[in-house]
């Protein structure tokens, strides 16, 4: 993980569901790409750290959101930082041929949100991320590139949001 001097850093958290298997020729220009687009991401100005299964270079073992659905989790030290490599880099060349690779999304895949610096987000949290985001759109907590808050924003939103009620009744 990089240091840094910000408060907070930018969670992203993205799905997409394979057109075919990783070991399927079809999909090998995908996983061609694997490798120079997460090393691209790892040296990147603003890269703080992003989701790996272990023993593995990259994520695409883990399959939290069904067996053909891959997943990306990653954090950044501003929303620029984290745009500026997903529009303004060699991944923008991998985004272009997606559809080669992956279904049309029909809801929302991918979700941002503030995190504290120094908190790496599980895989739970971001499915809830954006669970929470296809249920009830762009809020301080859960949103995308096109609704965005600030750091500001989501530390207001979660100091003004009531904790649940305990279970107090006897078991």
């Amino acid at each position: 993980m990089t240091a840094s001097q910000h408060a907070f850093h930018f969670a992203q958290f993205n799905v997409a569901k394979l057109l075919h298997p990783l070991d399927d020729p079809r999909t090998a220009p995908f996983v061609e790409l694997l490798d120079p687009v997460n090393a691209s991401a790892d040296t990147a100005p603003g890269f703080v750290w992003r989701l790996v299964e272990e023993g593995a270079s990259d994520a695409t073992g883990m399959r939290p959101a069904g067996e053909d659905v891959i997943v990306t989790l990653s954090v950044w030290e501003t929303r620029q930082a984290l745009w500026d490599f997903t529009y303004r880099s060699g991944h923008l060349d991998a985004m272009r041929r997606r559809r080669e690779w992956f279904e049309r999304h029909v809801e929302a895949h991918l979700v941002l949100w503030w995190v504290p610096a120094g908190h790496l987000p599980t895989v739970d949290e971001a499915m809830e991320r954006l669970a929470d985001l296809r249920a009830n759109g762009p809020s301080p907590r859960a949103f995308t590139f096109a609704s965005p808050y600030t750091a500001e924003e989501a530390a207001r939103h979660l100091a003004v949001t009531p904790a649940a009620p305990e279970d107090t009744s006897a078991a």
